[in-house]
């Protein structure tokens, strides 16, 4: 049973995991495509560009994150300053794309190793901290019990996804079928269109003839 929940919540973990650079009050943001009744953990970490040893190292005291999560609805799900490294909730209302801005509050009394900065961001999407759980735990029974429930919610996560694309596929499906009726129907235009031109230039001509004469 252990070795099954493992390797199940192995094949059903969601997250994505990176690191980028940015300059001192610079403004980064990533798009995530999340289901609604959600839940998004994400942690991230700062680390400083030091001119004299030409590495990145541990943040500055003093240097801090400023994290927004909003939907493309401007809805604002999130809005707070951090520290150098933290963790970060929030939980979708509707499905569809959420973006998630960070951005250092370094000034120059703050920033003197440099302008640049590395943020390391680890996204989950429908996870719990199992391990957390798993501490509290005192036997085995409550720890399987423990797994067995993060296994199960991420299996209704995965549910949630699959229901969501499937919705995604539906509305794209219908407007694959309203451009196709749109250009058919344009395409129709068109050919009425040159169809009259013809008539009238072999009509205009047929009288120009007959006018001189010609015919």
């Amino acid at each position: 049973m252990p070795l099954l929940t493992f390797l199940l919540s192995f094949c059903f973990s969601l997250s994505t995991a990176f690191y980028f650079h940015a300059g001192d009050r610079e403004e980064k943001c990533v798009i995530e495509d999340i289901p609604s009744d959600t839940l998004v953990t994400g942690t991230f970490k700062i680390q400083q560009w030091d001119i004299g040893r030409h590495d990145f190292l541990e943040s500055a005291p003093g240097l801090g994150m400023f994290v927004t999560v909003t939907t493309y609805n401007d809805e604002v799900l999130l809005s707070k300053l951090y520290g150098p490294q933290g963790t970060f909730y929030f939980t979708s209302h509707s499905p569809g794309e959420h973006i998630i801005c960070l951005e250092s509050n370094s000034t120059r009394l703050v920033s003197f190793g440099g302008s640049k900065l590395r943020i390391h961001l680890d996204i989950r999407v429908g996870e719990h901290d199992l391990d957390a759980a798993i501490a509290q735990a005192k036997d085995k029974v409550n720890e399987v019990s423990f797994k067995l429930e993060h296994l199960i919610e991420q299996i209704e996560q995965i549910v949630k996804e699959q229901n969501y694309q499937r919705d995604r596929e539906e509305k794209f499906r219908v407007t694959s079928e309203d451009t196709n009726s749109n250009v058919l129907w344009w395409a129709s235009a068109q050919t009425l269109v040159l169809i009259s031109v013809g008539i009238f230039q072999m009509k205009y001509l047929r009288d120009f003839f007959i006018a001189k004469k010609l015919v």
